[in-house]
């Protein structure tokens, strides 16, 4: 008999785990509440976590295939001084496996290529989810109810099915952050990845793989100055920065602004029944650390492996939540250590330390976070 699963959202994890359970001979449904996928979203980092995931789904070619972007770099001051360096190839030496810049809706296309047509259903807005296995969403053709051995919430940080499931799990809190972000047109020119670190405000920059850079900008809370666009608003904080963070806010035509939330309050299950979470649905976590995409895909790659095991639900909860819930605290004292950090002799003695700690000390640090291998679906 064929096992039926349903996956609320057709995002980055909801997607990745509809390729895993389709591989495992899983049926599969996808419901997307927007009637039409646009081009949205800006860049992100794959990491060598979040590429072994996409290696096992069988697409990590299809991202290498677009390119390979240098990811050396390290953390700068505005004036463009280095606080620490790391050399071309490092992080691929220690981790085996290099990070690559995409274009989340790039990663988003190759993965709606990886699914048969008719497996995601647009336009569906989810309205009921039981714990038994009961959806009942809304579609063109008026309300539908379908019931399924396992229901996949992967539906964001603002998540109805944690909301309907776990009506007393604590929802998404600001973390005090107004963000920028950017994609510039194909950029000719060399670049070399950087973060940069100023009192309460950071810039960073990383190349994507077809040739664009992505951009991102943050700092404590800002005003709202809603007839000032949001170019010119980024260029008054940071355009006199270091090189090339001018040119490269020049050459950005539309910018996304964003007041940074996550989830605070750890979920103590990400199991109720038959249906389970996934992704910013039960982990949303700040930037920082660059994992938020890398940990959905090893969300969906573990529930894709363990799903059709009697004990699947329970294998996947006792797996993915404790390691999922250390790096998103991680991520949110990066925050607080890096960008949101104002005070000036506290700032002074985070660069002083950052400048005295050996480069591979620092990798290692991070390695851990990043050095993690899927499970096999086959």
């Amino acid at each position: 008999m064929d096992r039926t699963a349903v996956v609320i959202g057709a995002g980055i994890g909801g997607l990745s785990v509809a390729v895993g359970l389709l591989r495992k001979g899983w049926h599969v449904t996808v419901l997307e509440r927007v009637a039409t996928f646009r081009p949205v979203g800006a860049g992100l980092v794959l990491q060598a976590n979040g590429l072994r995931c996409l290696d096992t789904l069988g697409l990590g070619a299809a991202v290498r295939d677009l390119g390979r972007a240098d990811m050396s770099g390290g953390t700068r001051r505005p004036d463009g001084r280095w606080l620490a360096r790391i050399g071309a190839g490092e992080m691929e030496h220690l981790l085996g496996i290099a990070a690559v810049g995409v274009h989340r809706a790039t990663l988003h296309e190759i993965l709606l290529g990886a699914l048969p047509e008719g497996a995601v259903v647009t336009g569906a807005e989810v309205s009921a989810v039981t714990a038994d296995g009961d959806v009942t969403y809304r579609s063109r053709d008026g309300l539908v109810r379908i019931r399924a051995d396992l229901v996949v919430g992967a539906d964001g940080i603002h998540s109805t099915v944690r909301r309907l499931l776990w009506p007393d799990a604590a929802g998404p809190v600001r973390v005090g952050v107004t963000a920028w972000r950017g994609v510039t047109p194909s950029w000719g020119k060399d670049l070399v990845v950087a973060i940069t670190w100023d009192r309460g405000a950071e810039f960073g920059m990383v190349p994507l793989v077809d040739g664009r850079v992505y951009w991102f900008a943050a700092v404590n809370t800002a005003p709202t100055h809603p007839d000032v666009d949001e170019l010119t608003q980024v260029h008054a904080r940071f355009g006199s920065w270091h090189d090339p963070i001018p040119a490269l806010i020049g050459a950005t035509d539309t910018v996304l602004r964003d007041e940074l939330a996550c989830l605070d309050e750890p979920l103590p299950s990400y199991v109720k029944g038959r249906v389970v979470l996934l992704g910013d649905a039960a982990h949303a976590m700040t930037p920082n650390l660059g994992q938020g995409a890398n940990q959905a895909l090893e969300d969906a790659v573990v529930l894709a492996a363990v799903a059709d095991r009697p004990d699947g639900l329970v294998a996947y909860d006792r797996q993915r939540r404790p390691r999922s819930q250390q790096v998103a605290k991680a991520s949110r004292v990066m925050g607080r250590l890096g960008q949101q950090l104002h005070n000036p002799v506290a700032v002074a003695t985070r660069n002083i330390i950052m400048r005295v700690t050996p480069p591979r000390l620092a990798l290692r640090s991070m390695a851990r976070y990043t050095d993690w291998r899927p499970p096999s679906l086959e």
